[in-house]
C-alpha cells in the first residue's frame, strides 16, 4: 500500500476528504519526527515502538577487494512491534 492507497482508505473509513487526512497524516508524522529528532521514544499501544538507535563505528571488509573499511558511527531508527500486533499478523498468516 503506498501513501495515495492509504489517505484514499482512510478518507473512506473516517467519512472526510482525502485532503484533510493528509493533512492530519503529515501532522502526525512532523510531531514524531519532532520527537524523535529531540532522541525521545514513541510508544503506540498495540502498535509498537519507535525509537532512535546510536550504531558505534566498526570495521568492515569490503568482500570483493577484501580491503577493510572503518564504518563511522550513525543514527538509526528502530521499530519494535508489541506482542498485539505480532499476535495479530501470525493469526493473518494462518
Amino acid at each position: 500500500m503506498n501513501n495515495r492507497e492509504f489517505i484514499d482508505e482512510m478518507s473512506v473509513r473516517l467519512q472526510t476528504s482525502a485532503k484533510e487526512v493528509q493533512r492530519e497524516v503529515n501532522s502526525l508524522i512532523d510531531g514524531m519526527v519532532s520527537l524523535l529528532d529531540d532522541g525521545g521514544e514513541i510508544g503506540i499501544a498495540g502498535f509498537g515502538t519507535f525509537e532512535v538507535k546510536k550504531k558505534n563505528e566498526r570495521i568492515i571488509v569490503h568482500p570483493g577487494t577484501g580491503k577493510r573499511i572503518l564504518v563511522p558511527p550513525k543514527l538509526v531508527l528502530n521499530f519494535k512491534q508489541s506482542n498485539v500486533l505480532k499476535s495479530q499478523v501470525k493469526e493473518k498468516q494462518s
